[in-house]
């Protein structure tokens, strides 16, 4: 698993990739850093990931910015999990049935 790539959560809806990388620059060499977006709404989710050159800086920044807030949500970081693959039975909900 790749400890230098994290998962910020609880994001204020007005962040955006530039003041993500901004935030986190701090701690070290931001490599990437992602809002994720809704693709119907193009409007925020309310998390993204960043990944730092090292595992030194990630770890300094999740130590750093537990408990942070900004503009009034307390932040959530940690070290991002891969995401599960789905099965094709998760899919089932887009098959249309016929009787």
């Amino acid at each position: 698993m790749q400890q230098n790539k994290l998962y910020v959560g609880n994001l204020p809806w007005s962040m955006n990739n530039d003041s993500l990388q901004e935030l986190f620059a701090q701690f070290g060499e931001v490599t990437e850093a992602i809002i994720i977006m809704d693709r119907n709404t193009n409007r925020s989710k309310g998390f993204g990931f960043v990944t730092f050159s090292d595992e030194a800086s990630a770890q300094r920044a999740i130590e750093a910015m537990a408990e942070t807030e900004i503009e009034g949500r307390k932040i959530v970081v940690n070290v991002a999990k891969p995401r599960e693959e789905r099965s094709n039975s998760d899919r089932s909900f887009n098959k249309r049935r016929t009787y």
